[in-house]
């Protein structure tokens, strides 16, 4: 056998002296070992050295050619057989760990089911030459076929014949070779047209896989949307339709301009990067761009933090936007071939809309080459007239093109001519379409031209667990929730944001509202502030009046207040509600806040909205509602909430045939905060439950002051309404309770959404509970509930606290994310209590070890509000010292806060 090597695989590696190396060897294996992990070794040295990464590629597929001819040839396969590169190897493009996909094939003549004579030989030599090439460290895919198999695989599978079409010959019998690619043909099988409407089907139904976004925060740069696969998918439909065999070609077809080829060549190089760089880090098969490697990766593309933004977000910023072109491009070549292909036999007539547009077969239409250039305004009113017409099943290819040429035109004159004001606006205020055309517009660039502000967070990321999208995608999302609220079959979702949703009187300040919450992020200083300032510029160039500008300003300005109050202070307490109402006003800032703060955070990630937030966003709502109907120079006082509350509670147990006598006593011993604490409903459940256990206690309830009877009681009760699973425990006052608590919820896989704590005089305390299963659902199963009685009752019956075996593990995701312990107090002098604020790593018992902690510092803990935001948690415990008093020692504080900060520091 005689070898041409070009001269550039000779500064690879030295394949004639492996050539020697074989002839002289008895078996291939270890000479063809060694050249493989040589030629991987001096790949990886030549891409640290930043070498071309199209060069690297084909250089590897080369070389893996010539490995394969020698094995070949080693075992004689070559009469009357061909082995064939098919699929990416066929394309001549290899990254370090990539399949090798081979086809091998054989005449008819050789049938593989016979075993005899000169079959025999070449069954043995070919499962001789497919395991050596698993032995030499290959990852293969392989198929054995003759031609007319192939053809009949190929004719029922989409993806068999997209793999055979960029099959090339490698070694062996170039006649068998070329009488599978006569058979190929779009004559013989799969026509152009049924190709390109399958291969559309394909990459529909792989982007539903992802949600039908790029901006995952884990993307697979091949199979996702604006990956390499979208880019292949162009390659094949060309290859098909014009007969070309590189995607530069198509620029001589004018199917794409230079600029456009230019743009795909860099995304896929950029793609191509990081596919090289991570088989590399992890030395196996990966297309996942997994938090793992992204810091790495940034690290080794020498990205680096500036202010405001994390190395690795600058990658992946650079990463998204890069994929959103990719997405943009792919898309209108695609609808292009629609065009040209699957509706060219149609005679439809166009249809005139008006001077600038037209419907052509159900797409709009510039009428001609210079609409936008003579009538700028127009890139603004196509999406008000696809708005305003369902019936308009998209933009036709050609005009998608002529927009991103012209966007240039959208300049701070245009920005301010009153058409184009007015057209934008009128989006907003359109009954239909407008999530669709908002998103049309970012994917054409449009709508970052028009808001320069939307440009900077294009493609941003926020590298967390929290912030599932990057952040023009959650505000576009945003959007999407807002506008959904306002459409009656969705009713059922939100039913007190769809009851606002009637009387709103300007639905488009929502959605500016919308638009503009997050814009600020990225650019250091405090997001909301700095997008108040751009929301009002924006008002004000767009002419909204001098109310409808504050309210849109101060929706941003404060779009995380309701949110925060809810999670983080305890709405029970009229003081709180009165110092929100307070901060929103009027009724009608309250409607839109609550829908844009439902809005945002069911944006933020599918994980993060559960029934608990809802239910504390209603009920938020409903009590700051009441003091605003009320009147804030009215506020409802502390005593006169306690006396309602326990008038209504009261009422209800009497009618329950509860007597006063023991209702009085049993209260007696509890302190008055007990009852703005909790709602009637709780009080009423809890006394029900505590005098029902003495009903046939031969010791009256009046002596039990002293008493050191330990009779306890757990309920549990799924509370659809409270958005929650409620588990009441009343028992002999310890201090490793809420420590013990917690602990065992950790190892149920339960999450706490908040604890209160009440302690009375006659040594008994009160421990409430909301939680939720591990996936956000109420907790409904009754023998899922019996398990979580059993394993309290278990716990409350040792003598002496065991702190329980950790069962959970951090996820992989959690891995990767570390949070500086923070705890931070604020005295509020008024209720008598401290506020401990704690920012740690979210991690399995986490709420038992801070139990422990305020056990070694002698705190008394009352509630505690929870709050996930992914990998983090900010936790607020109020507190008090072992006297029942407010801790405003320093001293004191430093201590407590040592000990937190330890005992989390314990669990790392």
């Amino acid at each position: 056998m005689q070898l041409v090597i070009p001269p550039s695989l000779e500064l690879l590696f030295d394949f004639s002296t492996l050539e020697t190396e074989l002839a002289q060897s008895k078996t291939p294996l270890l000479p063809l070992k060694n050249a493989v992990k040589s030629i991987y070794d001096k790949q990886v040295e030549q891409f640290q050295a930043k070498q071309n990464i199209v060069h690297l590629i084909r250089e590897r597929s080369q070389a893996i050619d010539i490995i394969l001819t020698m094995a070949w040839s080693y075992y004689n396969l070559g009469e009357n057989a061909a082995l064939l590169a098919v699929g990416g190897y066929g394309r001549g493009e290899l990254h370090p760990y990539s399949d090798v996909d081979l086809l091998l094939l054989h005449d008819a003549e050789h049938d593989l089911d016979d075993e005899s004579g000169d079959n025999k030989e070449f069954i043995e030599n070919l499962h001789f030459f497919i395991a050596l090439l698993w032995d030499i460290g290959l990852e293969i895919g392989h198929s054995v076929r003759t031609v007319d198999e192939c053809i009949k695989e190929a004719e029922n599978d989409i993806t068999i014949i997209s793999n055979l079409m960029e099959s090339r010959l490698i070694t062996g019998d170039n006649t068998l070779y070329e009488q599978l690619s006569g058979q190929l043909s779009p004559e013989n099988i799969w026509t152009t047209k049924d190709f390109t409407a399958a291969k559309i089907e394909e990459k529909n139904k792989r982007y539903l896989k992802f949600n039908e976004t790029a901006y995952n925060l884990e993307p697979n740069i091949k199979e996702g949307p604006g990956g390499l696969r979208d880019i292949q998918i162009i390659g094949w439909v060309a290859k098909r339709h014009f007969v070309v065999e590189s995607l530069k070609d198509l620029v001589g077809h004018n199917f794409l301009t230079p600029h456009e080829y230019e743009q795909l060549e860099h995304g896929q190089n950029f793609l191509w990067k990081i596919r090289f760089a991570l088989h590399i880090l992890c030395k196996r098969h990966e297309e996942r761009l997994l938090f793992d490697y992204q810091r790495e990766l940034a690290q080794q593309f020498g990205y680096t933090d500036n202010e405001g933004k994390l190395a690795v977000e600058c990658f992946m910023t650079d990463y998204y936007q890069t994929v959103m072109e990719l997405e943009r491009l792919n898309e209108m070549l695609l609808q292009y071939f629609q065009e040209v292909i699957i509706f060219s036999d149609s005679d439809a007539k166009p249809i005139k809309i008006n001077r600038r547009f037209i419907n052509y077969k159900g797409y709009i239409a510039a009428t001609n080459q210079s609409v936008f250039r003579n009538y700028p305004f127009a890139l603004l009113e196509i999406f008000l007239l696809l708005c305003q017409d369902p019936e308009l099943k998209g933009v036709r290819a050609s005009t998608i093109r002529l927009i991103r040429a012209h966007c240039y035109l959208i300049d701070d004159s245009f920005r301010k001519d009153l058409r184009c004001r007015t057209l934008f606006m009128e989006i907003l205020r359109q009954p239909f379409g407008i999530t669709h055309e908002m998103r049309r517009m970012n994917r054409y660039g449009v709508l970052a031209a028009y808001i320069p502000e939307f440009k900077q967070i294009v493609g941003q990321m926020q590298h967390d667990l929290y912030h599932a999208y990057t952040v023009d995608e959650h505000t576009l999302k945003v959007l999407r929730n807002a506008r959904r609220l306002f459409v009656p079959e969705h009713a059922d979702e939100l039913p007190l944001a769809s009851k606002i949703a009637h009387y709103l009187p300007k639905p488009e300040l929502l959605f500016l509202a919308a638009l503009y919450h997050d814009i600020g992020k990225g650019r250091g200083g405090r997001h909301e502030e700095l997008g108040a300032i751009d929301a009002e510029k924006f008002c004000q160039l767009h002419d909204l009046n001098l109310r409808d500008t504050r309210l849109v300003t101060w929706l941003v300005r404060n779009h995380l207040i309701m949110s925060m109050t809810a999670q983080r202070k305890d709405i029970n307490d009229p003081a709180v509600i009165h110092e929100f109402a307070t901060l929103i006003g009027e009724s009608q800032y309250l409607d839109y806040l609550y829908m844009l703060t439902v809005s945002d955070i069911r944006a933020t990630s599918p994980k993060v909205w559960n029934s608990w937030k809802d239910s504390l966003l209603v009920q938020l709502y409903n009590l700051t509602k009441i003091a605003l109907n009320k009147g804030l120079e009215n506020p409802q006082q502390q005593d006169e909430c306690i006396r309602n509350c326990k008038a209504i509670a009261q009422g209800k147990l009497l009618d329950n045939h509860y007597s006063q006598a023991s209702i009085t006593q049993l209260w007696s011993w509890l302190p008055t905060e007990y009852f703005f604490k909790f709602q009637v409903e709780e009080i009423v459940w809890q006394t029900q439950a505590i005098l029902d256990i003495y009903k046939q206690d031969p010791e009256p309830l009046q002596h039990l002051e002293n008493s050191s009877t330990n009779k306890s009681i757990i309920l549990i009760k799924p509370h659809k309404e409270r958005g929650g699973t409620e588990i009441f425990i009343y028992t002999l006052e310890v201090d490793h309770l809420f420590a013990m608590v917690a602990a065992t919820f950790s190892q149920l896989m339960l999450d706490i959404t908040e604890a209160k704590t009440i302690t009375t005089s006659n040594g008994y305390t009160y421990h409430t509970y909301f939680v939720l299963e591990g996936d956000g659902s109420i907790v409904t199963d009754k023998e899922r509930i019996e398990m979580i009685r059993f394993s309290l009752e278990e716990k409350l019956s040792q003598e002496q606290f065991v702190f329980p075996t950790l069962t959970q593990r951090l996820s992989r995701t959690e891995k990767q994310f570390s949070h500086k312990t923070s705890v931070h107090f604020d005295e509020d002098l008024e209720n008598n209590q401290t506020l401990m604020t704690v920012s740690a790593s979210n991690r399995p018992a986490l709420l038992s070890h801070i139990g422990q902690a305020l056990i070694e510092c002698r705190v008394h803990l009352d509630n505690v509000k929870i709050s996930t935001f992914g990998e983090r948690v900010e936790d607020v415990f109020i507190i008090r010292n072992e006297n029942k008093q407010i801790i405003t020692d320093i001293k004191k504080q430093e201590a407590i806060r040592r000990a937190v900060i330890q005992f989390i520091d314990e669990m790392e």
